[in-house]
């Protein structure tokens, strides 16, 4: 008898469905549901406003939790991976963080004081308006990291990579400084007062600005510095001007001559964009100077600088100019009010005259000058001395 026609189209046998097996769309046995983790898969904690009060959380895995709001004051997290965890608002007073991971977490207005962060990473961590009075950050990292508005007075900020850190608006009033690398940090409206530069074992050495800090510390610690900086005050010479790609032959050979004759000359170019202000550049390396050489040939920049510098630093300012170029109109009076910058103007016509007359007509009177300003300023302090 031939055997009956199949219900279903040749090909592989379907397979009845088990007992108790999940319908099509549904989880196998021991799969999660939809938006659940996979086996594998951390599950973000909800711990919203727990009380976590001195819990004992040492290398917790708590990497993008919810602990907002939550009471973790005197808590144990030593080594715990709080990686993008949302601890906003959270009570972190006193805690043990030492080693956490808590790059890239949400720490704004949380509070973290005598918290023990020492080598936290808060790389690119949200801590604006934390409170971290008095927390110890000893190598912790910084990098990145939002402290805007954030209140770290009296905190150990000792050898911490402070590079991109936002501390805009923030208060570092008495902070541990020794060892801080401070590259590109926001500083607007920061408060820093008595930034402690030295070790806790040394006499204790204050300044009021983090950026200086580093620099200060080198002068008192390392005496090639301070030899380099006494030379450049003896020795340096600031070249200012438009020194443009027709016109470099003239730097270059003003370099060469400077050298020769003992000097270490410092060059500030305009040749940038002109909607920089390059003012405090200048007035910074115009009072390492012995004195200032200022090429007016291409005076689109210079005035601006020159008018800022000349009447705070009594430094001889010698102006040269290219035969056929005019003068700034503001130099007349600048000459007038202010006698050290020397008068009249070297006029060259061309480069090769420039280096003949150097010496004589812009070298010597300038160091006449710093002389002659030398001698008033003692005269002056002997006189309000008395």
């Amino acid at each position: 008898m031939a055997s009956e026609e199949p219900r279903h189209p040749p090909g592989p046998q379907r397979r009845q469905p088990q007992r108790g097996a999940p319908r099509r769309g549904e989880p196998h046995q021991g799969e999660p549901h939809q938006g659940e983790p996979r086996l594998g898969e951390p599950r973000r904690a909800n711990l919203s406003g727990a009380d976590l009060r001195g819990a004992n959380l040492v290398e917790a895995h708590l990497s993008k939790a919810n602990l907002s709001e939550a009471n973790l004051s005197g808590a144990d997290l030593r080594g715990a991976r709080l990686v993008e965890a949302n601890l906003s608002g959270a009570d972190l007073s006193g805690a043990r963080l030492v080693e956490a991971h808590l790059s890239k977490a949400n720490l704004s207005e949380a509070n973290l004081s005598e918290a023990n962060l020492v080598e936290a990473n808060l790389v690119e961590a949200n801590l604006s308006g934390a409170d971290l009075r008095g927390a110890n950050l000893d190598g912790a990292h910084l990098e990145a990291a939002n402290l805007s508005g954030a209140d770290l007075s009296g905190a150990d900020l000792q050898c911490c990579p402070l590079v991109d850190t936002n501390l805009t608006n923030a208060d570092i009033t008495g902070c541990y400084v020794w060892g801080v690398s401070a590259w590109g940090v926001k500083l607007e409206g920061t408060k820093q007062q008595n930034l402690f530069i030295t070790r806790y074992d040394e006499p204790s050495v204050t300044v009021d600005n983090i950026e200086v800090a580093q620099f200060v510390h080198l002068l008192l610690h390392n005496e090639k510095i301070r030899d380099i900086i006494d030379t450049v005050g003896k020795k340096g010479v600031l070249l200012l001007g438009r020194f443009t790609e027709g016109r470099m032959e003239i730097l270059e050979r003003l370099r060469e001559k400077l050298r020769s004759l003992g000097f270490v000359p410092m060059v500030f170019n305009f040749d940038k964009p002109e909607t920089k202000d390059f003012t405090e550049t200048v007035r910074l390396l115009a009072n390492l100077s012995k004195f200032v050489i200022v090429d007016i040939t291409n005076p689109r920049s210079t005035p601006l600088e020159l008018q800022a510098a000349v009447p705070d630093y009594m430094i001889p300012f010698a102006p040269i100019l290219q035969e056929g170029e005019e003068p700034f109109a503001m130099l007349v009076d600048l000459q007038n009010k202010y006698d050290w910058v020397l008068q009249p103007i070297f006029s060259y016509p061309s480069v090769e005259r420039l280096i003949e007359g150097l010496e004589d007509k812009i070298v010597r009177p300038a160091e006449a000058k710093f002389n002659e300003l030398q001698a008033r300023r003692t005269k002056q302090l002997r006189v309000e001395s008395v």
